[in-house]
């Protein structure tokens, strides 16, 4: 199944207005919103109260969460949401897991951390699993919903506008409201943001595409031996009967393209603490530059997976995310030089929105509707699977690294091997994008 992505920049932009695009926008944010609040935010909270970098690397854990939600997202493809599944499937399940997420922000924005690690980490837990579970559905849901290939271009960078939008919420303007209200109630303010994705799954139209698709297996109970079968087992034989041996190709990429991001990640936070940046100008950088940075990166990533193709794109996006996450060593060679923090900050951001676009847009046309959350489910927790486990050791590797040399030195050296975890991800994507081209016998392997 191709996917030609007639996505411009004008576009985009020009569409936010339409009900679908802006159901998708707000849907995006609410996806977007919880994911660092139960990581790299939650980690800078700690930083302060004084937790180590190793607990604090060890913490990020409970993000595994998104690497394992394929394991119940048959559930979410087969079964009726509790309570709201009036609504229907895709509708309720998004209330359900947001209603939780808002839940779970709650309790740690009511406890702060006096409780304990521990406790904070069953209710970070509780975050990122109903965060993981609003993934699923919202994915699913944005794929059904799209009626052509075009339109499923369209809400995939009204998505990632969206969840880029949210993540400077998350990542930045909290900072700014940590340092002058607090934790906590930057906590609880998160907790109502929760409130967009919940006007926007009552006001959203349930997709009818994956009810067609399925058919009569939608109508045998997921606790039947042949509803299971369909349900758990035909998403995986699916995807391996269209794709054949290049699956395991795809899944490898996958696994590997956000390595490097996702080890740097617990320890941005807390290196910007050491470093000496203050709350105030973080926020305001990454809510500013970042945000115009993100904004560029989404727009090009859509014109380049539109004139150059997927692979292409992805090849181009990977050697960005190497460089912008390696150059977070200038930072620790300058100190904290506002100068060149927003230029750091620029890179990223604009690397991370070009690299995000292409592999969201990917990844999305790889799905068979009938089978859309759990094939999309397995490959969005493919990407998280080597990145989600490598990260819990990032902060025991800058303490190692801190051994006999400064701190600050050591953060240097860790953003550049962390960057370098890039490189696998980098010859993945050159083979692949030569085994697609040279291959004659997958008629649906995308260009």
């Amino acid at each position: 199944m191709t996917v030609k992505p007639a996505i411009r920049r004008r576009d985009v932009f020009s569409s936010l207005g339409q009900p679908k695009v802006a159901v998708m926008l707000m849907l995006g944010f609410s996806s977007g919103l919880p994911f660092f609040l139960s990581g790299n935010t939650l980690g800078y909270w700690l930083r302060d109260a004084g937790t180590t970098l190793a607990a604090i690397g060890f913490l990020s854990w409970v993000g595994l969460a998104y690497s394992l939600k394929f394991l119940w997202a048959p559930i979410i493809d087969r079964v009726d949401a509790p309570v709201f599944g009036r609504l229907g499937r895709r509708r309720g399940w998004m209330i359900v897991s947001q209603l939780l997420v808002a839940a779970g922000l709650t309790a740690l924005s009511v406890i702060g951390l006096n409780a304990g690690l521990a406790t904070v980490g069953v209710f970070a837990l509780v975050v990122a699993f109903s965060s993981s579970t609003q993934d699923i559905v919202v994915d699913a849901w944005r794929i059904e919903a799209a009626s052509d290939s075009d339109e499923l271009g369209l809400l995939s960078s009204a998505y990632q506008l969206g969840y880029r939008g949210a993540i400077i919420v998350a990542d930045a303007f909290i900072l700014i409201a940590a340092n002058h209200f607090g934790w906590r109630i930057s906590y609880g303010a998160m907790a109502v943001l929760m409130a967009v994705g919940v006007c926007a799954s009552l006001v959203a139209a349930e997709p009818v595409r994956a009810a067609r698709a399925i058919g009569s297996k939608a109508e045998t109970p997921l606790w039947t031996g042949r509803g299971f079968i369909d349900a758990v087992v035909g998403p995986f034989t699916e995807f391996f009967r269209m794709y054949g041996w290049l699956a395991l190709l795809m899944l490898a990429m996958i696994s590997f393209y956000q390595l490097p991001e996702f080890v740097m990640g617990p320890m941005a936070n807390p290196f910007y603490h050491d470093l000496g940046l203050s709350k105030d100008a973080v926020g305001a950088v990454r809510g500013s530059i970042g945000l115009v940075a993100t904004l560029v990166g989404i727009a090009a990533g859509g014109v380049s997976t539109l004139r150059v193709g997927y692979l292409r794109t992805l090849i181009a996006g990977v050697i960005i995310k190497i460089l912008v996450i390696a150059n977070f060593a200038t930072l620790a060679h300058t100190g904290p030089d506002l100068r060149v923090f927003g230029a750091v900050m620029f890179a990223d951001n604009f690397g991370i929105g070009f690299a995000g676009v292409a592999l969201v847009t990917y990844m999305s046309s790889l799905t068979s509707i009938g089978y859309t959350a759990t094939q999309y489910a397995l490959l969005s927790s493919a990407y998280t699977y080597v990145g989600k486990f490598a990260k819990g050791f990032s902060g025991l590797a800058v303490e190692r690294l801190a051994v006999g040399r400064p701190l600050i030195d050591a953060y240097g050296l860790f953003f550049i091997g962390a960057g370098l975890l890039g490189v696998p991800a980098l010859v993945l994507c050159i083979v692949l994008a030569r085994a697609v081209r040279e291959s004659t016998s997958t008629p649906a392997a995308p260009r």
